[in-house]
């Protein structure tokens, strides 16, 4: 089952967690309910004012995409954060591909040119797999896991994503597998050496949106 739940701290702490409840709170006890296992009211699709019921349901209180071939529709969070504490499980299918966004804007036409992406990926039967930098846990196209500990597709991965004071952590199956320090000199650098290098509104915003990509295949 798919848990989201998010918890502000001070000025925002941020606990995501999909596998059937997803909430978030104003204090480090109080959760703000972001899905409960049966409505989406606390999303909307990327650039669009409702929850895109074409692309995404729930189902056996867990959120996951409808496949489709195209015009697919990335969600995300009605509100934005900035220091958070997100925790989540997700699953896929047989070479399935998404990714988890945080500090997302809608200053561009997709999520990725300008949220930084911990990828979401079946390695074994994605060709992103054969790519550390590109593989499940890691900061897309910027910096790869430590540690390798996916589990294969159909089976449920535990995801943390830590922000505090723009130092980002990404675990996954209970093992701290990246650390960085958001908007450093040493990103940069490896953002000049990215995909991301010629877009100039990547990783600018210091607080934003948390989203949930829709990359075709089945996600939950």
């Amino acid at each position: 089952m798919n848990i989201i739940k998010t918890n502000q701290i001070k000025h925002t702490i941020f606990l995501l967690t999909v596998a059937c409840f997803i909430g978030c709170s104003s204090s480090t006890n109080d959760w703000q309910i972001l899905f409960d296992g049966t409505n989406t009211e606390q999303w909307r699709g990327f650039g669009k004012e409702n929850f895109p019921e074409d692309n995404w349901k729930v189902e056996n209180n867990a959120l996951k995409t409808i496949p489709r071939l195209k015009n697919t529709v990335d969600i995300i969070t009605k509100d934005k954060y900035q220091n958070f504490e997100l925790e989540l499980e997700w699953k896929v299918s047989k070479a399935g591909n998404s990714g988890i966004f945080y500090f997302a804007s809608e200053s561009q036409s997709y999520i990725w040119q300008s949220a930084p992406e911990m990828q979401v990926l079946d390695n074994k039967f994605h060709t992103d797999g054969k790519n550390s930098k590109t593989s499940a846990g890691a900061l897309y196209d910027l910096i790869k896991p430590a540690i390798k500990n996916v589990k294969p597709a159909g089976e449920y991965n535990q995801v943390v994503i830590i922000s505090k004071n723009k130092h980002i952590e990404h675990w996954l199956n209970g093992e701290k597998i990246l650390e960085y320090d958001y908007q450093s000199n040493a990103m940069w650098k490896l953002v000049d050496k990215s995909k991301f290098n010629d877009m100039p509104y990547f990783a600018k915003a210091t607080s934003g949106h948390i989203g949930l990509q829709h990359h075709g295949e089945e996600v939950w």
